[in-house]
């Protein structure tokens, strides 16, 4: 195939061929005019000849004279007669002659003629012959070339970009980095004053030069006529072709840019549209402008792509908007309230809906929107659901998934109530995969009006009381609860001193907004949290369905440090000067660290650090009398032993083990 290349003409040699065929036939053409000239001059000479022939030959005579008496020349009238009879005659037939020579010689002319034509035929047809033998041979050559290669044919471009005798996958890649610049351009929109930026590669603008490059290869490849083909890949090698490529963007994202730009023209219309908020449907009217002529804009946006022109005026048009649909803005807000459904073999399980109903008839809400206003203020009612997934029965959350229990004193009427208040706001909630529980949420405000009581807590850290004091101890006992069942921890936030009825490093403190603590039900299927507070018990346990992914899971804490209590000294002058009195009593801090252990099958997985935790110390107060008693030997008052301090949330003592180990095997 090489060396057929090789052997073909070049595009020089074969305009140097064609010019000097056209030499040949000029010369050609000019020697037959030449032998035509001579052709004429030799009839014209054998022409005279015949006539001074024919002359001489009438004017031949008797050379026999008759004379009269005198000598004179006697003329014979009847020989006159008959000479001039033979003169005509004779001139009748040189005329015949003559015409019938001039007829054989144009006969002879046009015989010449004709076969001077046809030798100029003959050479004409020769010279097409081999033309076409050339061009056949060099389009075979040409046709074996192309259907061999796997290139683009010479003299293709696209968007300027010469890819002659590239493979498709070496034009792709030659386009992408020559072109890869070309959407790096802002086209600006403007309408009066108002202007905005359309970015092109923020639609994802791109040429598709998948499509252009398969329409470059395909130059001299179309059907199966060899000729065609090589007419084009001729015409291509001297005229060039260029491809515009097609141009593609994102039309969703494009859209949303029309949306923004129709919401910010100074004349815009606008629609009539509704907001829910507080149970309130609030109905704004329609507003009569202008708005984007999408399609006209489009094209214009598509032919700044291609080109240069990076400034568009906004083409708009005027919209008028309708009166308020208030039937079909009801058909939207309406919705029928669902009940939580649950089914066991396969395990499925649909929480609850609520529904959604306006709080007036739709004739009221009609004859409300009848009378044009600005906006229009309708009061909604939400519709409860008959079955909710609190109220399905044990059997929608057959497997006990973790357990945990912690201890108060029952003693303390307020603390009491309020743990109990707090353990029935977290009984029976339900988590579906993928929600997230919150502590705060659950419980909401913790106010007198809703039953809470004053009770012993840390506020600021400080020992005081406050409404709800107490309930931290069901917020750690559900804490204890998550971490055994493995559930991904959100928020939690440990005391700032150490609490007594957890060990250091499993508590986790709440307060009204902030800090909460927060866990994100990270299984399959859903799961139910069970608590329940009663006779200084709160139990917390998680139910839901066990997977082959569980683990057993235990929770071992440690105390790494102790930070000792300082004593603060408190004068009191209801005392006599120079005695002292121990009013609290002071307890060290420390420091924790809390592990979570998964295992499988007996064998450790796992040991993740959970918690690094610092809990302050109680510092001791002491008093110390400033009283001036007038007598004359005053007995020094020994100072009392200290008593150990009260003052968690729970009036209980913190727990003194420096390693405590919590399991799920306690189900």
């Amino acid at each position: 195939m090489e060396k057929l290349e090789n052997n073909l003409p070049t595009k020089n040699e074969a305009q140097g061929e064609i010019k000097n065929v056209d030499k040949s036939i000029t010369q050609t053409e000019t020697l037959q005019e030449k032998t035509e000239n001579q052709i004429s001059v030799k009839k014209n000479t054998e022409n005279s000849k015949d006539i001074s022939a024919n002359f001489k030959k009438s004017n031949k005579k008797d050379t026999t004279e008759k004379k009269d008496d005198k000598g004179k020349k006697i003329i014979d009238k009847k020989e006159v007669e008959e000479f001039f009879k033979e003169r005509k005659s004779s001139k009748k037939d040189d005329k015949s002659n003559t015409d019938s020579k001039k007829g054989v010689d144009e006969t002879m002319q046009l015989k010449k003629l004709k076969n001077k034509k046809l030798s100029r035929k003959k050479i004409i047809i020769s010279l097409i012959i081999v033309s076409a033998l050339l061009i056949s041979i060099l389009s075979t050559a040409f046709g074996i070339r192309t259907s061999f290669n796997d290139k683009i044919i010479s003299g293709v471009s696209i968007n300027g970009v010469d890819i002659s005798n590239l493979t498709k996958s070496e034009a792709l890649s030659k386009l992408a980095t020559e072109l890869k610049d070309d959407f790096n351009k802002d086209i600006v929109l403007s309408r009066g004053e108002y202007s905005s930026v359309v970015n092109a590669n923020s639609i994802e603008a791109r040429y598709n030069l998948e499509d252009s490059v398969e329409s470059a290869y395909s130059i001299g490849r179309s059907g199966g006529n060899i000729f065609s083909n090589n007419f084009t890949i001729i015409n291509s090698l001297l005229n060039k072709t260029n491809i515009t490529p097609p141009i593609n963007y994102n039309v969703d994202l494009l859209n949303e840019k029309f949306d923004e730009i129709d919401s910010q023209l100074p004349d815009k219309a606008v629609n009539s549209n509704y907001k829910i908020e507080d149970n309130k449907l609030i109905i704004s009217s329609g507003t009569d402008g202008y708005r984007i002529n999408r399609k006209q804009l489009k094209d214009t946006i598509y032919s700044a792509l291609a080109g240069n022109n990076l400034n568009i005026e906004i083409p708009v048009e005027q919209y008028h908007t309708d009166d308020v649909n208030i039937d079909a803005i009801y058909d939207e807000v309406y919705k029928e309230p669902v009940d939580a459904t649950f089914n066991v073999n396969p395990y499925e399980l649909h929480k609850e809906e609520n529904g959604l109903d306006f709080a007036i008839s739709l004739d009221e809400a009609r004859a409300m929107v009848a009378d044009r206003q600005e906006t229009y203020t309708i009061p909604l009612k939400v519709l409860k659901p008959k079955v909710t997934v609190r109220s399905l029965p044990q059997e929608a959350f057959p497997d006990q998934l973790a357990t945990y229990s912690t201890t108060y004193a029952s003693s303390n009427y307020n603390r009491s109530t309020n743990i109990s208040l707090a353990a029935s706001s977290v009984n029976g909630w339900v988590l579906m995969p993928g929600e997230t529980f919150s502590y705060n949420g659950a419980l909401g405000q913790r106010t007198a009006a809703r039953g809470y009581r004053e009770a012993g807590a840390y506020v600021n850290g400080q020992v005081s009381t406050e409404v709800g004091g107490g309930i931290c101890q069901v917020s750690s006992t559900l804490y204890n609860a998550t971490l055994l069942c493995n559930l991904e921890i959100v928020a939690r936030t440990n005391h700032t001193f150490e609490p007594s009825y957890v060990p250091a490093g499993q508590d986790a403190t709440v307060s009204w907004q902030s800090p909460d603590f927060k866990f994100k039900n990270n299984r399959e299927y859903p799961i139910k949290v069970i608590a329940s507070a009663g006779s200084g018990r709160i139990s917390v346990t998680i139910y839901g369905v066990k997977s082959s992914d569980d683990y057993e899971v235990k929770i071992q804490s440690s105390k790494t440090g102790s930070i000792p209590f300082s004593t603060e000294y408190v004068d009191d002058n209801s005392m006599p000067a120079g005695t002292t009195r121990v009013t609290r009593a002071g307890s060290n801090g420390c420091k924790s660290v809390t592990y979570k252990i998964l295992y499988k099958d007996g064998q450790e997985v796992s040991r993740t650090l959970i918690n690094s935790d610092t809990y302050k110390p109680h510092n001791q107060v002491i008093a110390k009398g400033t009283k001036v008693v007038q007598e004359s030997s005053p007995k020094p008052t020994p100072d009392s032993e200290p008593t150990p301090s009260n003052d968690s949330d729970d009036n209980d003592e913190s727990t003194d083990e420096s390693s405590v180990t919590i399991t799920n095997e306690q189900q």
